[in-house]
């Protein structure tokens, strides 16, 4: 793994070698925190059930503008041919690159901590949620980048790169609102429930949201993260002959 851990360390520069990543960054945290905000001093509660409330739509737009570039920009700069001659592993390269995006999803993330530190400061926060809150936002950036870093792999331009990714984790999304499952149960009878069992992945972060730790919903989401990192290795293993 030490050939992942090459890889990491010059994607991860990569994204601060250059001012998008610290854009990013600032409008991540004014986007988020500002529509916590606004309410919170009017609703008066110490929690952050909101906050966690508008990851899943939130980030279906950020997690996606991070992955593009994983593979298309290399497919763009003529470099993906190079990378995929070094003496490593497919699934060593990408799972560097996964990783590098990551940690700078992360860096974003840490930057809300002010938050539930405050609400300590003001009130009695429930932690357990707090915990569950920031375990859910981790694990759902972690599906949404692998879905990323997939489509990132299958086009060569970014902006498309972007909306195809955009669109997949809008559909994870989708399927798994109430609403949207009831209707297509409506047309098809029992397809929308299943559809929403089976990849819906909103009824496994409202459970992470509220601090319930079970293993189904944790399963859920490694899970799925792990099938789009494969689909990614067999796709990068069939680029090279």
């Amino acid at each position: 793994m030490s050939n992942a851990g090459v890889i990491f360390r010059r994607e991860f520069a990569a994204y601060f070698n250059s001012p998008i990543a610290y854009i990013f960054i600032i409008v991540f945290l004014v986007l988020n925190c500002g529509l916590f905000m606004t309410p919170f001093f009017l609703a008066q509660l110490a929690d952050m059930r909101d906050f966690f409330g508008n990851l899943p739509l939130f980030l279906i737009f950020f997690i996606p503008a991070v992955s593009m570039r994983l593979w298309a920009e290399d497919k763009r700069s003529g470099t993906f041919e190079l990378l995929m001659t070094l003496p490593m592993k497919s699934s060593e390269v990408m799972l560097g690159k996964y990783f590098a995006a990551m940690a700078f999803y992360v860096v974003a993330l840490l930057g809300t901590l002010p938050i539930p530190i405050m609400l300590a400061m003001l009130g009695n926060p429930d932690l357990g949620a707090v915990f569950g809150g920031y375990l859910g936002a981790l694990l759902l950036g972690g599906l949404y980048m692998a879905v990323g870093i997939f489509t990132s792999g299958l086009l060569r331009d970014q902006i498309s790169a972007f909306i195809l990714g955009m669109l997949a984790c809008f559909a994870l999304f989708l399927v798994g609102v109430p609403a949207v499952s009831a209707t297509i149960d409506g047309w098809i009878g029992g397809f929308g429930s299943f559809l929403q069992n089976a990849f819906g992945l909103m009824p496994h972060y409202q459970a992470l949201q509220r601090g319930v730790l079970e293993l189904g919903d944790l399963a859920y989401f490694l899970g799925l993260t792990a099938v789009f990192l494969v689909l990614n290795a067999v796709w990068l293993e069939g680029r090279k002959y």
